[in-house]
């Protein structure tokens, strides 16, 4: 009974969490953290279709200058400028792409980056941040922009009956 139960739970901690972000982790024993340490200033939002307005990330507050840190493994897909902002895209395991504005970049296009390293320094200039400098963070899925807290958010756990 009790190897059924822990066999149930490290079956459940190796699924994907269940939030709203349909399987963020893609793959057992993903892990993620936070590019800055920061509150959150301006949250993810939800909208009703691909093409509606809004904001597709999170928006974290940190000091002019901080360190950016890859959320997670991956490979630089771009390091420079858009629309006048410097910018950071990684793709990550399971068809993940994460997104890091305004950064000035420390990697370029190509460079393998492991969770936590720093990609760059956090710049000013973030159209909408009540401080000094934001960061907005993304995550898309293909074409499908998905909230990147929901990376930061541990597996839920249910143990099951056992009939």
């Amino acid at each position: 009974m009790r190897a059924l139960a822990v066999l149930l739970l490290v079956t459940a901690w190796g699924s994907a969490p269940a939030a709203a972000v349909a399987e963020p982790a893609a793959g057992v024993g993903a892990l993620w953290v936070r590019p800055v340490d920061g509150p959150v200033t301006r949250p993810f939002d939800q909208l009703p279709d691909p093409y509606a307005a809004g904001h597709r990330g999170v928006d974290v507050a940190g000091p002019p200058g901080a360190p950016v840190l890859a959320a997670g493994d991956g490979v630089v897909v771009f390091a420079g400028m858009v629309a006048g902002r410097p910018v950071v895209s990684v793709d990550h395991a399971g068809g993940l792409r994460t997104t890091y504005e305004p950064v000035e970049p420390a990697v370029g296009a190509g460079q393998v980056v492991a969770r936590g390293s720093p990609i760059g320094t956090l710049a000013a200039g973030h159209e909408g941040c009540p401080v000094a400098a934001c960061l907005h963070w993304g995550l898309r899925r293909g074409e499908v922009y998905l909230d990147p807290l929901a990376l930061l958010e541990p597996p839920e756990v249910r143990l099951l009956p056992m009939s």
